[in-house]
């Protein structure tokens, strides 16, 4: 049994984001176009992890990234055969799946420098790593002004190998915001600090989807588009890029009742109408990772119409007006993507609410399925 409230998911459209993404790359530098990182963390932002890396995986993706050790272990149990990078920190996690899952751990603090070195040296085995600088986001990573006091421990390991060093942009998606340029630079002075002390990754990473866009001299060896890769250009942003939105959320009516003058819809009444109207229930709710904020702000689509989200968003059920639409139980409801000659994306519905698009994909409920196309 299928539940009406499913979310569609595109792998061709994944696989061309790809392929326009490695495209424009090529065109930009065609002397040394950098390589794509597949980012995949967080449920491939929620459209499928196993699904959706395999995809990338026959579109020519040789590295894919996962936020813990995890994820990487399910993507490898989903089948994916090509290196997988670990962003996230590593002090808390079991590190036996990364030498039973053959993934790529990011060290980013001393702590987790000596506890990969002693794993790796129980298994016996040479592990490659990619070192992660902070250059001002302030979350993980060796500090920029820090290593020739934080690294030589790291770098004397026998059994660790480095293979890429990389930071993390706080302010990639603002443009006005200085602190991008400064982190560019403490990150090529970082560079230089790290062959200093004799040790040169074969290669550097650092600009996500947002800087991917904004600044060709941050793509060094390879970009990490996340977003991109899902048809979703981060706002504020624009490109040329040919991108398609791979994921189309869509319910179905299943009642329409009219009210009267001064009736109300929903939890706490938040809606009262003023004059006669024809109200539609549709079967999705914040279980299912519809913001309550979108009560009395968003809209869906029916019957190719824009139709106002009205009265609260409840557990399990919105109440959209469809006054004059002349719409029947069963008729397809659109909460994300297309239908006859409307759209409603993750930009625009992020900005109905005071959100990232980003939220709006990842918080997409684990009851809804999804259906690949």
């Amino acid at each position: 049994m299928i539940r009406p409230t499913v979310a569609r998911v595109d792998l061709a459209a994944v696989k061309s984001n790809f392929r326009h993404i490695a495209g424009h790359l090529a065109a930009e530098r065609p002397a040394n176009p950098p390589g794509i990182i597949a980012v995949v963390k967080a449920n491939a932002y929620g459209h499928g992890d196993g699904q959706v890396a395999r995809a990338l995986e026959d579109a020519g993706a040789d590295l894919l990234a996962c936020a813990d050790i995890e994820e990487g272990a399910a993507l490898r149990v989903a089948g994916i055969r090509c290196e997988i990078l670990v962003f996230g920190a590593l002090s808390v996690s079991d590190l036996d799946g990364l030498f039973d899952c053959r993934l790529t751990p990011t060290i980013s603090t001393p702590g987790a420098a000596r506890a990969v070195q002693a794993a790796a040296e129980k298994y016996r085995r040479q592990l490659r790593y990619h070192l992660k600088i902070d250059t001002g986001m302030n979350r993980l990573g060796f500090r920029y002004d820090n290593l020739k006091r934080t690294l030589p421990g790291l770098l004397a390991s026998t059994n660790l190998e480095l293979q890429a060093a990389y930071t993390h942009f706080a302010t990639a998606d603002d443009v006005d915001s200085p602190l991008f340029g400064e982190q560019r630079t403490r990150f090529e002075r970082a560079m230089q600090e790290l062959a200093a002390l004799g040790a040169v990754p074969a290669f550097r990473h650092a600009a996500n989807s947002a800087a991917t866009l904004r600044d060709s001299r941050v793509w060094y060896d390879r970009v990490r588009p996340g977003l991109l890769l899902y048809g979703i250009v981060p706002p504020p942003l624009a490109t040329t890029i040919a991108l398609t939105p791979a994921m189309t959320l869509v319910s179905r009516v299943v009642a329409v009742k009219g009210i009267r003058t001064g009736e109300g819809v929903g939890y706490g009444m938040r809606f009262v109408a003023e004059s006669p109207r024809q109200i539609a229930t549709v079967p999705a709710g914040y279980a299912d990772g519809i913001d309550v904020r979108l009560g009395g702000r968003g809209v869906v689509l029916v019957r190719g119409r824009r139709a106002p989200i009205v009265g609260a968003v409840s557990m399990d059920m919105i109440a959209v007006d469809v006054t004059g639409m002349d719409v029947s139980p069963g008729d397809e409801v659109v909460l994300l993507g297309s239908q006859g000659g409307e759209r409603i994306d993750a930009r625009e519905m992020s900005a109905t609410i005071g959100s990232i698009p980003w939220e709006i994909v990842c918080r997409i409920g684990s009851r809804i399925q999804r259906v690949y196309d």
